[in-house]
């Protein structure tokens, strides 16, 4: 077992190596500019966040994108280089975020809080697709919406828009909602919480099924302790886990509605989320690479929203906007309505 997973550790970091080399040397110059940006609002992104911890280096580059990308005059001489952020970079996060999770950390959960996070995925998916067929909001959108807030935010918004029938201005603007209504929940919970009399372990299950971004679940469970912030995150990164199904079940239905479109079954950069997953789950990788991956994986991330920040038109979301708003009101309060029953009844 040992030489197996050696084996493919080496095969894993090898390719990491050759691709890493191939962007190197492939970049054109043209990107330039857009990188040279990009780097920048991530190095703000950083800062920022590292001062007001409640908000996501993430969060904070979606909404420096929208700011530069609505500009009278943005240098066209960035676009390309943005572009290429808003894709490779943010694939390649995705990839590391496997790291972060492993087989065993799901299991402790126990059987009814996986059948709890099941039940909330799978239903909050579907009833905001219906939602936004109610709504009127593009097919396309409502698909990013709902795999954003039933998985894992903004990351599942980029692992799903390969696969699926979308105009641009859709992924930036779903990953905006993620934004906006992670961040209502995170803060709207923990009073909710107090309220109540909610707390520790049940409010943590309830914070890591029911809210969008990791920081956001950290956020939102902090209030109540280290130990409901443990096991928020880990009932959080057992969403993560559904990411490689969902986006192979979105493929297939999208290849069977329209026979002339092939998109992959399993995007690429999905298959190496899922050996990431499985090293992990080995328990064999050293710790410098664990401790590693998962600031290279934000710093990668942050840079493809900044990137795909800057491409939402302020004039066209104010179009969508009112339908759109509504489509993440129900859908937030689906999923807490949701994450709050089953994490009551079978955690």
């Amino acid at each position: 077992m040992t030489t197996l997973v050696g084996d493919g550790y080496r095969v894993a970091v090898g390719s990491a190596s050759l691709i890493g080399m191939r962007i190197l040397t492939g970049v054109d110059a043209r990107l330039a500019p857009g990188l040279a940006l990009a780097a920048t609002a991530v190095a703000v992104a950083m800062a920022v966040s590292s001062q007001v911890p409640a908000l996501s280096a993430l969060t904070i580059a979606v909404a420096l994108g929208v700011v530069v990308g609505n500009l009278p005059r943005l240098p066209e001489r960035v676009r390309p280089g943005l572009a290429w952020v808003a894709r490779t970079p943010l694939r390649a996060g995705v990839v590391l975020l496997g790291l972060q999770l492993s087989a065993g950390q799901i299991l402790g959960l126990g059987a009814g809080t996986v059948l709890a996070v099941l039940i909330t995925v799978i239903a909050t998916f579907a009833g905001t697709l219906w939602l936004g067929k109610l709504l009127g909001v593009s097919k396309g959108l409502s698909l990013l919406v709902a795999t954003g807030f039933s998985i894992c935010g903004a990351s599942a918004v980029a692992a799903v828009e390969g696969v699926v029938d979308r105009e641009d201005e859709d992924v930036a603007t779903s990953v905006a909602m993620v934004t906006v209504f992670g961040t209502i929940a995170m803060i709207a919970l923990p009073v909710t919480f107090s309220q109540t009399g909610v707390g520790g372990d049940l409010a943590g299950r309830i914070a890591g099924a029911g809210v969008h971004e990791v920081a956001q679940v950290v956020a939102a469970a902090s209030p109540l302790g280290a130990s409901a912030v443990a096991v928020a995150v880990v009932v959080k990164l057992s969403r993560v886990v559904l990411l490689a199904p969902l986006v192979t079940a979105v493929s297939l239905l999208r290849r069977r509605d329209d026979s002339a479109l092939r998109p992959p079954i399993m995007p690429l950069f999905v298959v190496g989320f899922l050996v990431t997953v499985a090293l992990r789950s080995s328990g064999q990788l050293p710790d410098f690479v664990l401790d590693l991956a998962k600031p290279v994986a934000t710093l990668l991330l942050t840079a493809a929203l900044f990137a795909l920040g800057t491409t939402v038109r302020v004039a066209a979301l104010m179009r969508t906007g009112p339908r759109a708003f509504a489509l993440g009101t129900c859908s937030t309060i689906l999923v807490t309505a949701l994450a709050t029953t089953t994490m009551t009844l079978l955690s």
